[in-house]
């Protein structure tokens, strides 16, 4: 980080190690396992941690009172504030009330302070300002990292004014990013409403070709198989690491029709554990997210998770758009053990409403308007909410710098 920059007169620099006693969690014994159903001891996971800084409870896990005797002074309450230090890294938060004592996950440590003597939104805050994530080494508020050591958030230095400044300041962020963050709110629920306007086109476009054209197997419109991959650790140089581009459910799901970037690369020796897909090839995900569909902008390789579809006698942009239509479907048929996944018998029973290829070109063309249309006003939309989360973090930086 650079150097500390100069505080206005009756602030000064803290360590958190200074006045904050920073404890981390602890995993449940081994053999043991979290239950859905619920008793006085609720186990808070970093799954759980929401992104308005508490915690979701639609699925808090519970632990048993013989389980908690074991790990019973691994707990947080709502004067603390939590940090996912493994995973997902850098979620910060405060507990509600009504999970004080909770277990929390060996993959977040608590922040512990004097609540008389220091305002614990104040220090919240302070998580989420570059001044903090510099500090411990976050590019964003989010990133890919091994872990975030308990010894390097002791070492996070933090600009303290005196509790009443602190309560100011606080007030002053609650104002300004209600209005921010109510902004925020209407440019996500445009989105969500550009999206569902596509999807209801879609299922209406597909209900209508139904009723006039017969259905016809999957299987029969276009070859359908399922990616290869070997089950190694991904630092595994004699796999990885080569020219051919590898893809992952992840780049599946996170892909705008189009899959033109990769997560990894297979080697000449994972090649031929593997197989390379021909750019255009359609790709669905079966496993973790099901039903997610997505197009191949480059020849590939992908793992058993994801299946590979391509028809060299129909419009594969014709498939595209009507395998768009099937996720909820296709999740209600999902298993779960480890993580919900389907089977290629379940693709097996799928039908497509197979008009000419003339008519499968025209409804191509109405649906890549309306998606270019509909795409454009997300990506407008997602523009501006950048904008304003830029705002709040400007915003932030000038409050613990002493100009608000």
């Amino acid at each position: 980080m650079s150097e500390l920059y100069e505080l206005p007169e009756g602030w000064e620099w803290k360590k958190l190690d200074d006045f904050t006693t920073i404890k981390s969690g602890k995993r449940v014994p081994k053999g043991c396992k979290l239950s859905d159903e619920k008793t006085p001891y609720p186990y808070i996971r970093v799954t759980d941690f929401s992104d308005n800084e508490s915690i979701d409870t639609s699925d808090i896990k519970y632990i048993t009172e013989e389980i908690y005797l074991k790990i019973k002074n691994y707990t947080i309450t709502d004067n603390d504030i939590y940090i996912s230090v493994a995973g997902t890294i850098g979620k910060t938060g405060i507990i509600p009330s009504e999970l004080n004592g909770a277990n929390l996950t060996e993959n977040a440590v608590k922040i512990v302070f004097d609540n008389e003597a220091y305002d614990k939104r104040y220090l919240l805050n302070f998580t989420n300002s570059i001044t903090f994530m510099e500090q411990v080494g976050l590019a964003t508020k989010t990133v890919a990292m091994p872990k975030l050591a308990i010894k390097r958030l002791k070492e996070v230095n933090i600009p303290l004014p005196p509790l009443q400044e602190q309560k100011r300041i606080v007030a002053k962020l609650d104002a300004l990013f209600e209005k921010i963050d109510q902004a925020i709110a209407l440019h996500q629920q445009n989105i969500d409403e550009a999206e569902a306007f596509m999807g209801s086109v879609l299922n209406e476009v597909f209900g209508e070709l139904e009723e006039r054209y017969a259905k016809v197997p999957l299987f029969d419109v276009a070859d359908v198989a399922r990616g290869k991959s070997k089950h190694r650790p991904r630092n595994d140089k004699k796999l990885f690491g080569g020219e051919y581009p590898f893809i992952q459910t992840g780049d599946v799901r996170n892909a705008n029709r189009y899959i033109s970037s990769h997560s990894n690369t297979y080697s000449e020796f994972g090649l031929k554990q593997s197989k390379l897909w021909n750019k255009g090839t359609i790709c669905m995900t079966i496993a973790a997210n099901i039903g997610d569909v997505a197009v191949l902008d480059m020849d590939s390789c992908f793992p058993d998770s994801v299946v590979g579809i391509y028809s060299e006698k129909n419009s594969n942009e014709y498939l595209y758009f009507f395998l768009l239509t099937l996720k909820q479907q296709l999740e209600s048929k999902a298993t779960t053990t480890a993580q919900m996944n389907i089977n290629l018998k379940v693709l097996q029973t799928i039908g497509v409403p197979l008009p000419s290829i003339i008519i499968q070109q025209k409804t191509v063309i109405y649906l890549d308007q309306l998606s270019t249309k509909t795409e454009q006003v997300k990506a407008l939309q997602a523009q501006k909410m950048q904008s304003l989360k830029d705002l709040k973090a400007s915003i932030l930086d000038r409050a613990f710098r002493g100009e608000m």
